[in-house]
């Protein structure tokens, strides 16, 4: 019986053992998908705070692993990107392309990888209205870029040539104070 008693013991301290040991190792990393995520109808901008979906215009998001951080606009997004420390290695940043989406009300359906899309830059006097600062119209197609530039006598840009300067140029023209 004292050999039994002892068998129990060890065998239930062991167990003991191995649990803690399971709880000790470290919890696996949350896989958090990179891929767009909709807009939804009480979505804030997370620069401003300000509603998404009372803004017309294609809308931007980065998407990291930490979660996702929506935008009213495309250009609100790339003025947060373009500070150093929102430079995030693993985010993914996604916009709207209006070459498919009804400029009213962006289809989430149609999210594009930012870094490729084609920004139409300059839409001051073109009567399409957006979130506060610049309106930019961006596109996967080119074409479809140049189309809308030549209209409202517009450029097309691409990601790497948007700065701050450009931003705050367009802003200030969408607002009369520069021409």
């Amino acid at each position: 019986m004292h050999s039994l008693f002892k068998q129990s013991a060890r065998t239930l301290l062991a167990l003991v053992i191995g649990l803690a040991l399971l709880a000790c190792n470290e919890p696996e990393a949350e896989q958090h998908s990179l891929a767009p995520q909709a807009f939804h109808a009480t979505d804030e901008c997370h620069v401003c705070g300000m509603i998404i979906s009372d803004f017309a215009g294609p809308k931007g998001q980065a998407v990291s692993k930490a979660g996702v951080k929506k935008f009213c606009s495309a250009a609100e997004m790339l003025g947060w990107w373009l500070q150093p420390e929102n430079r995030i290695g693993d985010a993914k940043l996604y916009v709207h392309d209006m070459g498919r989406s009804d400029w009213a009300k962006p289809d989430d359906s149609y999210l594009i990888d930012a870094t490729q899309a084609f920004y139409v830059v300059g839409l001051a006097d073109s009567g399409l209205s957006g979130a506060m600062g610049a309106v930019l119209a961006s596109f996967a197609d080119e074409q479809a870029a140049r189309k809308l530039a030549a209209i409202h006598n517009a450029r097309v840009l691409r990601f790497a040539e948007i700065d701050q300067t450009v931003l705050q140029q367009a802003a200030a023209m969408q607002h009369g104070q520069a021409h």
